[in-house]
This record gives structure tokens, sequence and C-alpha cells, in this order.
């Protein structure tokens, strides 16, 4: 009998231990998210985005659909906000980091084309033969079927 309360006891214990250390858990837990998405949006806005800032006015508007010009840029920033996450205790990448950078995106990149790169004609030399090559082919085509017809409508 005694032992049997002994182990109830028990049980009910680590059953205790086990819901307060969840309970423990999740507060802290919706304490370091709450405490992160207060600052967190605040810092990387003032802190990472400032020196986008000044790296994207150094380019050309032109430039910034290049991805060779922008991509150590977006790198920075990129790493930026994943180190004030580090030091904040925030998770990375987190609800914030998304729209931050969609926001960022609706600004920098808009016009860009999905590929990164800016969209254009190939050069003239490239583009040249594209053109002149099928109108010369069709030419010759049609000479030669006139030329068979008349050849043709003699030897019948």
């Amino acid at each position: 009998g005694l032992l049997v309360i002994w182990r109830e006891t028990v049980l009910i214990c680590e059953i205790c231990i086990y819901i307060y250390f969840f309970l423990y858990l999740a507060v802290n837990l919706s304490v370091l998210t709450t405490a992160c998405s207060s600052h967190y949006g605040n810092v990387i806005e003032e802190f990472c985005l400032a020196k986008f800032k000044l790296d994207m006015e150094v380019l050309d508007q032109r430039q910034w659909c290049s991805w060779e010009d922008t991509v150590e840029s977006y790198g920075e920033l990129t790493n930026c906000t994943f180190l004030v996450a580090l030091k904040m205790n925030c998770f990375w990448p987190n609800r914030m980091v998304d729209e931050f950078f969609i926001r960022v995106h609706r600004h920098y990149f808009h016009d860009c084309s999905m590929s990164g790169r800016l969209l254009h004609d190939p050069p003239n030399r490239i583009l040249g033969p594209f053109i002149v090559v099928p109108i010369l082919v069709t030419l010759l085509m049609t000479a030669l079927v006139v030329w068979r017809s008349k050849r043709s409508e003699g030897i019948v």
C-alpha cells in the first residue's frame, strides 16, 4: 500500500515538473518573441537598412537590377539582419525579416525581372544575322520556285 502511494506521488511530481518546464518554456518564448518583435524591426530598419540605402545611392538607379552590382550590398543586408537577430536572441528568419525584405524589394527591385538581370536587346552584331538570314532564305526560295516554274514550262 505505502509503495503504491509513493509511486503515485513520484509520478504526480514528475508530471508537475514537466508541466512546470513546459509553462516555463512557453512564457520565456512568448516574452522572447514579443521582445524581439517590438525592437528587432526598428533596429534592422535603422541599422541595416541605413547602410543598404547608402550603398544603393552610390549606384545609378539603372544598376539596381544588375545582380553583379548589388549582390555584395544585398548580402551585407541579409547578414546584418541575421547578426542583429542573433544578438537580440531572435529567431532568424522570422516574419519581421520577411516583411522587411518584401519592403526592400518593393522599393528597390520592383522593376527587375525574375532572373535579376536587366532585359535589353542583344547587340546588333548578334541580332543582325537572326534577322537577315531568314529574309535572304525566303528571297532565295522564292527565286528558286520562280526559276523552276519557268524552266519546267518549256520541258512539258
